[in-house]
């Protein structure tokens, strides 16, 4: 069948992988400048009631970040297998640029977190206060930069410059221009802010489920406040950041604005659809929902402005229903975070039901609701971003196609089907995991005394 030869189902694959990857970074990256947090302020209220409860935040939320980085680097490690199996086309081109970004990602992000990981998670007691909080601080540095790293490459993948090509082949010429691409200061912005909502509202959510559920522990409370106040205040400032990364896609990238908007013909004064159905095949949207003038004061914030439409990249445009939807799928829960994060707020501010455990039971249920909904927003952005760049793997310059390995089709329709049978395992087992470790909350363990010399 043409829709599942070796090139579908080889991007099927790295689809489901880098999915399955991207749930558990875009979780660690805030989790742990959260940790910084909480180790901080039980640091000030040292010989205070209130110190016991962040030491427990702490505590609890450490051994979720440490089950978050463990499901992480597995899950990365069949990415890099990935571009050697699947994708050989892509590093015997884009090689001399992607392998250095890489390996600066390795020699320092990973060699960081790695280095100060297991003081953090088990120096407690063993090491002095002041160096347990520097680990927590430089393992917390480390996994912001890796995605500094990893964002840079897949940035110069959607808006490549610095680089000359010698026998079809990319070399580099400047590599500040690389690393600092044009996306890449929108593109960080936006995952280190995703990453920012997704931890909090997985506190929000799971410390909101121990509330309703009594099996709350000290910290529990300080935990979900410290969550609801930087989701409400992150939610706001990842609609301006969408809104300056939408007017960078415009100016490098505007077929993928075009399929996001569903904008078939270039036209001044373009209107904003926001609901309908993409008819590639017509080169129409059917029963569109459309805001005259809309998108040309959204996306160039002038009403009369001049959209390009699909018309002017035949053969070169992404496919539009996945584009289309993956973005209102996006906004839609963005929305629906921002109206939760900020009834939560509101709540909080009003200070109301201090005897059914701090917060209404409607606004808990809604914050157990939108535990996981930092993940369905990063995977519809994500699908937007690099589905939204198609048919091309390095931007205008290097086509998917020919990238792929001529593997037969059966044999990469097998290992998908393995891949996707451990990941939908492994993703019931992370979930079940965080659930009981939420109903089975525990105090921290009593910090191990030093060795005295009369007790050796």
């Amino acid at each position: 069948m043409d829709a599942l030869d070796t090139f579908t189902l080889s991007r099927i694959q790295f689809a489901a992988n880098i999915s399955f990857h991207i749930l558990f970074p875009t979780i660690t990256i805030a989790l742990c400048w959260f940790l910084v947090f909480f180790r901080l302020r039980h640091a000030a209220t040292r010989g205070t009631p209130a110190a016991v409860g962040w030491g427990q935040a702490y505590y609890f939320w450490t051994k979720v970040f440490a089950l978050t980085f463990a499901m992480g680097v597995v899950s990365g490690i069949t990415m890099s297998f990935q571009f050697g199996t699947n994708w050989p086309g892509f590093m015997e081109r884009a090689g001399n640029i992607a392998g250095p970004l890489l390996g600066y990602e390795v020699l320092t992000a990973f060699f960081l977190e790695a280095s100060f990981l297991g003081i953090m998670l088990f120096g407690r007691g063993r090491v002095s206060d002041r160096v347990h909080l520097a680990a927590t601080l430089l393992v917390a540095f480390g996994t912001t930069l890796s995605a500094f790293w990893i964002l840079s490459l897949n940035s110069w993948m959607q808006t490549p410059v610095g680089y000359e090509i010698i026998d079809g082949k990319f070399h580099a010429v400047d590599w500040l221009e690389i690393v600092f691409n044009p996306s890449f200061p929108y593109r960080l912005g936006h995952k280190l802010l995703a990453s920012c909502l997704t931890a909090g509202f997985l506190i929000a959510g799971v410390s909101a489920w121990q509330l309703l559920k009594g099996t709350a522990a000290p910290g529990t409370r300080q935990a979900l406040r410290t969550a609801v106040v930087a989701v409400s205040v992150a939610m706001p400032l990842q609609i301006f950041m969408g809104d300056l990364h939408g007017l960078n896609t415009l100016e490098h990238q505007p077929a993928k604005i075009a399929a996001i908007e569903g904008i078939w013909h270039t036209e001044k004064g373009a209107p904003l659809t926001l609901f309908g159905l993409p008819n590639e095949k017509e080169g129409r949207t059917d029963y569109a929902l459309q805001i005259p003038k809309g998108a040309s004061l959204v996306l160039a914030h002038d009403p009369d402005a001049e959209l390009k439409g699909l018309n002017e990249f035949a053969g070169a445009h992404p496919p539009v229903a996945p584009v289309f939807w993956g973005f209102r799928v996006m906004v839609g829960v963005g929305l629906l975070m921002l109206a939760v994060a900020w009834a939560a707020a509101w709540a909080l501010w009003r200070r109301r039901a201090h005897s059914a455990g701090m917060l209404p039971r409607k606004v808990l249920w809604a914050l157990v609701g939108m535990t996981f909904s930092g993940w369905v927003a990063t995977l519809a952005g994500w699908y937007v971003t690099e589905i939204g760049r198609q048919p091309y793997l390095v931007y205008g310059l290097l086509k998917t196609a020919e990238a792929v390995a001529p593997h037969p089709s059966g044999m990469v329709a097998g290992t998908l089907a393995a891949y996707l049978t451990v990941y939908a395992l492994l993703l019931a087992a992370y979930v079940g995991v965080i659930k009981h470790m939420a109903e089975h909350a525990t105090l921290p363990a009593p910090a191990v005394a030093p060795a005295t010399p009369q007790a050796v």
